[in-house]
């Protein structure tokens, strides 16, 4: 798992298909580990911890290095339960400062996610009576904040868009993409994986979107986003322009950056507009609105984890001009 895949905004590249997953409630441990237990079984019993709880291949990959870099600090034969706190901030600074090896910042941070998790799920399971690593501080790496689309941004570009739908050849797709976007924040690979019968217009003054996942282990990431009164016009006006089958972008994820590359230079957008783009203005917007952070966690399908990581950004995305 690279770095920046612990960020909860990183999409692939890929046409269909996602990454990342929720996690899910502490499942049980095995019988036979306490906290007299060795950190070598500690660590091959949250492996299965993990397979179980449906982390990516990526994630588990990422978090097993990092508790093997553990171990080669400590000995893996060393009982759990005599880890305490001084012990991980010493490994901490001899990670950083005295192992010989670089350690940048994202790596510093991700290495301690590995440790709060790991930490974290042998005290809810009671095989620890304490959490060693909660006290232990988060120092987040300095990375520059996402690019958001101003207000009059978004005027402009839903303008232009809005005038291709009564256009001589009318198109409908870019004024479609571009609210789908804004009003759900979606990933680009989600939006690529919305087939047709995962639109519900019963009510279509309130349309809903259901966000589906094949893979049994991303069912958590699965949920139920409002769409606005006005989506459900352009969409039946799409329906007979397109004529889908089973999609609803039944093209590739490039074609539809070339639609939102295309609506950005219509509306003078220095830069463009990508997915990334529409989805952080769409959280920042639902959080200057008053959204429930969890609520808004929900919403983005984010984990409780990368959630840690993303939350202080919108903050600061959201706060007033100083």
């Amino acid at each position: 798992m690279t770095d920046e895949q612990l960020d909860l905004f990183a999409d692939g590249q890929r046409g269909r298909g996602t990454a990342g997953e929720m996690t899910r409630p502490v499942a049980s441990v095995p019988v036979e580990l306490t906290a007299q237990s060795s950190l070598a079984a500690a660590i091959s019993a949250f492996h299965g911890h993990m397979v179980r709880q449906g982390f990516s291949d990526n994630t588990i990959k990422a978090f097993q290095a990092d508790l093997r870099l553990l171990t080669k600090y400590m000995a893996a034969n060393k009982l759990i339960g005599s880890i305490g706190q001084a012990d991980l901030e010493q490994f901490l600074v001899w990670m950083r400062s005295d192992r010989g090896v670089p350690c940048s910042p994202k790596s510093y941070a991700r290495r301690l996610t590995t440790l709060k998790v790991f930490f974290n799920w042998l005290a809810q399971s009671e095989v620890l009576k304490n959490d060693p690593a909660a006290p232990l501080i988060h120092e987040h790496p300095t990375t520059p904040l996402p690019q958001l689309l101003y207000d009059g941004q978004i005027n402009d570009l839903l303008r232009v868009t809005r005038d291709l739908l009564w256009a001589a050849k009318p198109d409908s797709r870019p004024y479609l993409l571009i609210t789908l976007l804004l009003q759900t924040g979606i990933k680009k690979g989600e939006c690529m994986e919305i087939k047709l019968e995962h639109i519900d217009l019963s009510n279509t003054q309130a349309p809903v979107l259901y966000i589906r996942y094949l893979d049994p282990r991303k069912t958590l990431k699965e949920r139920k986003l409002a769409l606005g009164p006005t989506f459900t016009a352009v969409y039946r006006q799409y329906l007979r322009e397109y004529q889908p089958k089973e999609y609803l972008f039944e093209c590739t994820a490039r074609n539809l950056e070339y639609v939102l590359e295309e609506a950005a230079a219509l509306a003078e957008i220095q830069g463009g507009v990508s997915f990334e783009q529409l989805r952080w203005t769409c959280a920042v917007r639902d959080y200057r609105n008053g959204m429930p952070a969890d609520q808004l966690r929900q919403k983005l399908g984010l984990s409780l984890i990368t959630w840690r990581e993303t939350l202080p950004k919108i903050q600061r995305l959201a706060r007033p001009a100083l």
